[in-house]
């Protein structure tokens, strides 16, 4: 066992002797002090048996002669970049600090007790000290004389490399006009012969009679009706888009949808604008708006402006020709042609910005309607204005064929109404109803009955169906509504509902909204 586990872990000090540098004096070690070392660590973390250092010993094989394996030589590029500079030989490229000319380190003293010590790494806090580089740098060089511009070229030598003499050069440049003369000659002779087909001289016939079209024609229709649609503009800080109106009156009235006008009436920063179609601008006011059923009047200050006349909406069939005037998509004057696709469809929509419902009765048009068609013209075959373009019905955000145009029999009377008060009033039942379909009856049944109204007056209760006013059957909760607003506030109008079974005839006298 070794002396650490046969004692008490201690070794005994080895002695050190100072040792003379040249007349300076080594620092002596400082003594070593062991504590004692606990047997239970000792067996476990001690030397094996045998193990006197540090270093176990190992085993060597018996000596054999190898070949010693050299490193590959530098690459010829590695050595010219990274090498050192011709003649340099081996010296370093750092030299040690301190060496003097003669090749030998000066002792440096140490920094305690003035007293000098032949070795600087015996005092650890010593600084690091940079040398002078290895090769210093090349003497300054003496200045260069400046350089004197050498003789500039001429032309000849500038294109030729050479100098020519000038008739030779007079002779090339008319050669090769000449070549270039001929060439153009040569080119324009085969150009003329090279196709036989043409001739320079012919001159088109044109038709002098213009197409024929005959009055009442999709044509003639167009160009009658056309100057009395406008496009409307609408355009704010945060706001602008695009609608159509009809022109109604020769004092600069226009017809639209109520929710053309809108946006700019709740943003007080817009600015409605009328574009007729000559390209004449003029900015419009609103007059009156009429939010339950989607119409709208403005004015503009023009004079002499093409107006279009209401139709009788009533005399419409199914089947009838009909043409869509507008600006859809942002494109004025734009006219598409359809037929009357269905007659008194009702037609309920959201309100703006949480307002009532829009309910009105619509005439179906198969004529292509897309956004910016609103508040544009459905006319018949005759140019007469039979109704607003309104809505569409889609699920692909397009004209799919079910277009929806306001009525133009109701469309006059609002309008009329709101240029004369700037309001118009409805009239109303005074009751809440939803739409209800069973085997024994279907219509809008009512849900309640305010005490004061002109249902409760006519003896109407909560879960009537109504099924009929006046002579419109009622199917559903907003055909109700259009079939109210048909007539005048004041009528008495007949009411027939379905009661527990029963069928009851009411008379109501119709009240105000």
């Amino acid at each position: 066992m070794s002396e650490l586990e046969q004692g008490n872990g201690q070794r005994p000090p080895t002695p050190v002797s100072g040792v003379d540098d040249g007349g300076h004096r080594r620092l002596a070690p400082r003594p070593l002090d062991r504590p004692p070392v606990d047997p239970t660590l000792a067996t476990a973390f001690g030397r094996p048996h045998g193990v006197d250092g540090a270093f176990a010993g190992r085993a060597h094989a018996p000596h054999q002669q190898q070949p010693v394996n050299l490193a590959p030589p530098t690459p010829e590029a590695l050595s010219s970049a990274f090498g050192r500079p011709p003649g340099a030989g081996e010296t370093r490229l750092q030299r040690p600090p301190a060496l003097d000319a003669s090749g030998e380190p000066e002792v440096e003293p140490v920094f305690w007790e003035g007293k000098p010590a032949g070795d600087a790494w015996r005092d650890p806090a010593a600084s690091a000290v940079i040398g002078p580089p290895a090769i210093g740098e090349d003497p300054p060089k003496a200045a260069d004389a400046p350089a004197t511009p050498g003789p500039q070229l001429s032309v000849p030598e500038l294109l030729f490399g050479r100098r020519v003499k000038p008739t030779a050069l007079a002779l090339l440049l008319v050669v090769v006009l000449a070549v270039g003369s001929a060439g153009g000659l040569v080119g324009w002779g085969l150009g003329r012969m090279g196709n036989p087909l043409t001739d320079g001289s012919v001159t088109l016939a044109e038709v002098k009679t213009a197409k024929e079209r005959p009055v009442g024609s999709v044509a003639d229709v167009a160009s009658r009706v056309t100057p009395g649609v406008v496009s409307i503009e609408f355009k704010g800080a945060n706001i602008a888009g695009v609608g159509s109106g009809v022109v109604i009156d020769g004092a600069g009235y226009v017809l639209t949808n109520d929710h053309v006008v809108a946006p700019a009436v709740q943003d007080s920063s817009a600015k409605l604008t009328v574009v007729f179609t000559d390209g004449k601008r003029a900015t419009a006011r609103v007059v009156g708006r009429d939010s339950k059923t989607d119409l709208a009047v403005i004015k503009v200050e023009v004079t002499n402006p093409t107006v279009i006349q209401f139709g009788n909406s009533d005399d419409l069939q199914v089947g009838d020709t009909v043409l869509a005037i507008g600006s859809p998509l942002s494109l004025s004057n734009t006219v598409t042609e359809g037929i009357v696709s269905a007659l008194n469809r009702p037609v309920t929509a959201a309100g703006e910005n949480g307002g009532p419902a829009v309910t009105y009765d619509a005439i179906q048009t198969d004529a292509a309607i897309n956004p910016g068609n609103s508040g544009g013209a459905l006319v018949d075959s005759s140019g007469a204005l039979v109704g607003i373009n309104s809505s569409i019905r889609t699920e692909t955000g397009g004209s799919v064929g079910l277009g929806f145009a306001i009525s133009g029999n109701y469309a006059r009377r609002v309008s009329q109404e709101l240029i004369r008060e700037g309001q118009v009033k409805h009239a109303d039942m005074n009751v809440n109803v939803n739409s209800v379909s069973a085997e024994t009856a279907e219509g809008a049944r009512v849900q309640n009955v305010p005490s004061d109204g002109a249902a409760a007056a006519a003896g109407i209760v909560e879960n009537d169906v109504i099924t009929k006013v006046g002579d419109r059957l009622v199917r559903n909760a907003a055909e109700f509504t259009v079939a109210v607003r048909e007539h005048e506030i004041g009528e008495t109008v007949p009411v027939v509902l379905a009661r527990q079974g029963r069928e009851l005839t009411l008379q109501v006298t119709l009240r105000s909204d």
